[in-house]
This record gives structure tokens, C-alpha cells and sequence, in this order.
């Protein structure tokens, strides 16, 4: 019976062990005695990292922001009748 039970007990071990190590490696948060949240400790490498991370996605929001206004005007090209299409392009040459 005592090898039985040594050996799950060392199995509940090693999964502890193996989750705690995910958690980590993946960077969410690792639970405290009373369930709280302990967050690992910030170097001065993940804040940089994080700074960097940050100023891209604000660059691809951007782009993405830009993008999507070009999109609206290709479908308004697509979906306007081709008579105004070709009377706004006259305008235009006209000015």
C-alpha cells in the first residue's frame, strides 16, 4: 500500500512542478497559498520587451487604421454605379 501511495504523491509532485513551470515559461500568473495572484518579478528585459511590444501595436493599429479606410473607398468604387463614378473623374480632370 505505502509504494502505492508514494507514488501518486510523487505524480501530484511532478505535475505541480511541471504546471508552475508553464506558467512561468508562458507568463501568467502564478497562484499564492490563499488563491491570490504572484506575479513573477519584472526585469529590466520584460519591460523593455513589453515597451517594445507596445510601440508596434500601436504602429500596426495605425496601419490597420489606414488600411481600412483605403478599403472603404475601393468598395465605394465597387459598389457606386459606373455613370457617377466616371462623372466624379471628369470633375476632377475639369479642375
Amino acid at each position: 500500500m505505502f509504494p502505492l501511495t508514494a507514488l501518486i504523491m510523487v505524480m501530484a509532485m511532478a505535475g505541480w512542478i511541471i504546471t508552475t513551470w508553464l506558467r512561468v515559461k508562458n507568463g501568467y500568473p502564478l497562484d499564492g497559498a490563499w488563491g491570490q495572484a504572484v506575479y513573477p518579478q519584472k526585469t529590466e528585459e520584460t519591460v523593455e520587451r513589453v515597451k517594445l511590444l507596445s510601440q508596434e501595436n500601436a504602429q500596426l493599429r495605425a496601419e490597420l487604421g489606414s488600411i481600412k479606410d483605403r478599403l472603404a473607398v475601393i468598395e465605394r468604387i465597387a459598389t457606386d454605379p459606373a455613370e457617377r463614378t466616371a462623372r466624379e473623374i471628369d470633375a476632377l480632370r475639369s479642375h
